[in-house]
């Protein structure tokens, strides 16, 4: 059995064009690079999302997460209904700055009925840069992670999602989130690439992102993640990134458990810092230990390394300092 290693994976997946709604190419990809993942099972859901289950033996985390990303990034597709040569832009990127991008001469050709913009995958030991970075590294992320636990033949169980349509409002983790097909108790946690803001910076490690633009994100399951970061040794930025929003956000509206991690992301949508249309990028080092973190998290029973709830720590303080509290109260008139 071939094993795909990290860059491998990157190259696969960063190769083939997506767009919303048309994600089937990267899918494609992802099922053919899983295929032959040990304690992998894959299936997709009414709405074209694909679905990942890794269980191998009784052993759960706990909570047991359910790992997210998305197929999707903005570019151009044919109208439906329209000519054959009718394309519009779909996904976060304002006018301007698309008819900016066409009047450079940077979309590609036409592949089907998706049209890209065209700049080349470049993958070096420190640097991946691509189209669409956004989410396709975070896809890679977990392709590589279902393979790393595989190899090593870890025993746990968590899920991995591969969701459509986010870049237009998060119509694919919302039909998850609507038909949840895992446990009651599962966490959800969305794994992204971001623009670094509010002190988090390229190369400096995953960001536990505290919630995006529109919420804020379960407070135990990021404490369990910096816990797990702290145990094992991983450099990790705790920021609120609230330039953008994430599929967190949409899964919390729905009622699940939801936080996020994000890999640091220049150029985010393809617009570079003077406003021109660029390639994404990341730093390697970034995506390596966004890996780590998950196989770390995924892996633990975290009620083994300590991990208090906010309301268990103040119980016991309220226990511990009751004393005090008694003979205090008597002081008051």
């Amino acid at each position: 059995m071939a094993v795909p290693n990290l860059t491998n994976i990157l190259k696969r997946i960063l190769s083939k064009p997506t767009a919303p709604f048309h994600e089937y190419h990267v899918r494609a990809e992802i099922e053919a690079l899983l295929k032959n993942c040990p304690h992998v099972k894959l299936k997709r859901d009414k709405f074209g999302n694909l679905l990942a289950t890794y269980r191998n033996g009784k052993s759960k985390s706990r909570p047991t997460w359910v790992l997210g990303a998305h197929m999707d990034h903005p570019a151009f597709v044919r109208v439906p209904g329209g000519k054959k040569s009718e394309f519009e832009f779909l996904g976060g990127v304002a006018k301007p700055q698309v008819e900016a991008g066409l009047a450079a001469g940077l979309r590609g050709k036409a592949q089907g009925a998706i049209a890209t913009w065209k700049f080349p995958v470049k993958i070096t030991h420190t640097r991946i840069e691509a189209t669409a970075c956004d989410d396709l590294i975070g896809c890679a992320i977990l392709v590589a992670t279902l393979w790393e636990l595989g190899t090593l033949g870890i025993s746990t169980t968590f899920h991995a999602t591969f969701t459509r349509a986010e870049e237009v409002g998060f119509l694919g983790a919302w039909h998850l989130a609507q038909k949840w097909p895992f446990g009651k108790d599962d966490v959800f946690l969305s794994i992204e690439t971001s623009r670094p803001v509010n002190g988090a910076v390229m190369g400096g490690g995953p960001i536990v992102r505290v919630g995006d633009r529109l919420s804020i994100f379960d407070s135990e399951g990021c404490a369990v993640l910096m816990t797990t970061a702290k145990e094992q040794g991983i450099r990790v930025q705790r920021c609120l990134l609230d330039a953008g929003a994430c599929e967190a956000s949409a899964m919390q509206a729905a009622g699940h458990r939801s936080c996020g991690v994000s890999v640091p992301l220049a150029n985010y949508h393809n617009l570079a810092a003077d406003g021109g249309i660029a390639p994404e990028h990341v730093m390697m080092s970034d995506v390596r230990a966004t890996i780590d973190l998950l196989k770390a998290l995924v892996a633990t029973r975290h009620d083994g390394i300590g991990e208090r709830t906010i309301r268990e720590r103040v119980e016991m303080r309220r226990e511990e300092y009751a004393p005090h509290l008694k003979a205090a109260n008597k002081l008051f008139k």
